[in-house]
């Protein structure tokens, strides 16, 4: 038998590097009103959406799934981020609020390609106790993330097609590197309806209402293949020129993607990255919730 085995079509596999943040107490609904960047009051119990914690300056800590059990508990779904750091510098604006923040050891992300089982849309299916279901469907792609008492076996090579599957609906997978360098809008954030303009104060609001309705946004998210690895980081060039940054990157089999912020207006003209030509492919809808 081998020591990793494959999941078989249909069947869920470990997402490494997701964990859960829980949200609990009296105060929990209130206090991710008044920190995050999406608008969490019309969220009904049972629903999710996507949203993130920003610095004062308006750039993006950390993206993440939030899902609404009840109005004293909400957990964070985060790709990518260092969750005990994250959850250590939410607590830091707790004050005088009853909410508990801390990680949910017990819960574990899946992945599953395929139709959801009952979950849909924005609407979650099932309990913390039996697991949960959230359709992460997007254009041509269905598929289901989990959330389960158990780990579900490893598989590398499932684990990485969902990563690029994240990249080719704009879903920025940020690595340490690209934490709190990029705007909302920078990111493309409103393909993912993963932020408010409209809704009361909260840490970046002032940048990111202030981007919108004075229409500055001048660069936003642009998806790249090459034929190898490309680095977070790396620099985008034209023929003459520095045209951006690769945000997030990711690699499975032959496939080698990445999301780069540019310049909305430019001319078409060919690309580099890291000595290797790249060409822009375009990006997948279906994620918004």
């Amino acid at each position: 038998m081998p020591d990793n085995p494959q999941a078989l079509p249909g069947q869920a596999f470990a997402l490494p590097g997701h964990t859960v943040i829980a949200l609990e107490g009296r105060d929990a609904a209130a206090f991710a009103q008044a920190q995050f960047m999406n608008d969490v009051k019309p969220l009904g119990d049972g629903q999710w959406q996507w949203n993130g914690w920003l610095t004062p300056k308006g750039r993006v800590i950390a993206l993440f799934a939030l899902l609404r059990l009840s109005d004293q508990t909400l957990l964070l779904v985060l790709p990518d981020a260092d969750a005990e750091s994250l959850a250590e510098r939410l607590r830091r604006f707790v004050f005088r609020s009853k909410v508990a923040i801390g990680i949910r050891a017990g819960l574990h992300a899946a992945g599953r390609w395929g139709r959801p089982a009952q979950a849909e849309g924005a609407a979650l299916a099932g309990d913390e106790n039996a697991g949960l279901e959230l359709d992460y469907s997007g254009a041509g792609q269905a598929r289901s993330l989990l959330l389960a008492p158990a780990p579900a076996i490893a598989d590398t090579e499932a684990a990485a097609r969902w990563s690029l599957a994240d990249l080719r609906h704009g879903l920025p997978r940020l690595s340490a590197s690209q934490v709190e360098h990029w705007t909302p809008q920078q990111l493309s954030l409103e393909r993912l309806q993963a932020f408010s303009v409209k809704k009361g104060c909260y840490p970046g609001q002032e940048i990111v209402a202030r981007t919108h309705f004075l229409g500055k946004a001048k660069r936003g998210l642009v998806l790249f293949g090459g034929d190898a690895a490309i680095a977070d980081g790396a620099e985008v060039r034209g023929r003459d020129a520095v045209l951006g940054t690769v945000v997030a990157s990711a690699d499975a089999g032959d496939a080698h993607l990445a999301l780069a912020v540019l310049p909305l207006e430019r001319e078409p003209q060919p690309a580099t990255i890291d000595g290797q030509a790249v060409s822009e492919q375009p990006l997948l809808d279906g994620l918004e919730r």
